[in-house]
């Protein structure tokens, strides 16, 4: 019987954390105004006809808060990484020296911060309905459940509501952080 509950809890707290390891992953790809090398991982580019990360052709540095540097294994590659990050669209100008390219990271804007920081509130507020949306999964389950006895049931809805609303808490922690950085200059 607490096995069956077990798994009810374990379900619940993977599901959790799969939205929180979403949301991390997310953020990084929202630019806080320093260079960052994860700042290119939605940039492909075409390796002997197929789709390939820049990461896997090239390698990336940030010698500097403003600056990342490509240095592609191959030098063939340099228009086609070019290429790839203009396709990308992340606003960067590329700058080709022959044997690597160089982007300088401009400072974002007061304005442009306030956009970076809605868009990191709904990524938050999704990882949150996440979240809720597993502690109903868990709690439907526990519910139909005829084994457990109602006292079980409702302190096991209560262990529920104890790991959702740390699971939140660590959401709102992620987001504050996250503004914090954006909004340093």
């Amino acid at each position: 019987m607490n096995e069956d509950l077990n798994i009810i809890f374990d379900l619940a707290k993977d599901s959790m954390g799969n939205a929180i390891s979403h949301l991390e992953k997310k953020l990084l790809n929202i630019r806080a105004g320093k260079a960052n090398p994860n700042m290119l991982s939605n940039v492909y580019v075409d390796y002997y006809g197929t789709k390939t990360p820049i990461a896997q052709v090239s390698n990336i540095n940030t010698p500097d808060g403003r600056t990342i540097v490509i240095q592609p294994w191959d030098k063939s590659m340099l228009q086609e990484i070019e290429k790839g990050i203009e396709v990308a669209n992340l606003g960067f100008n590329p700058v080709n020296n022959g044997e690597n390219l160089i982007i300088n990271v401009p400072i974002l804007t007061e304005e442009r911060r306030k956009e970076l920081v809605k868009q990191v509130k709904i990524e938050a507020e999704e990882a949150k309905i996440s979240i809720r949306n597993a502690r109903k999964e868990s709690n439907n389950e526990i519910k139909k459940s005829e084994e457990f006895s109602e006292d079980l049931k409702k302190n096991s809805e209560l262990d529920i509501q104890e790991i959702t609303d740390f699971n939140i808490r660590k959401v709102d922690l992620i987001f504050s952080k996250k503004e914090k950085e954006i909004m340093t200059l």
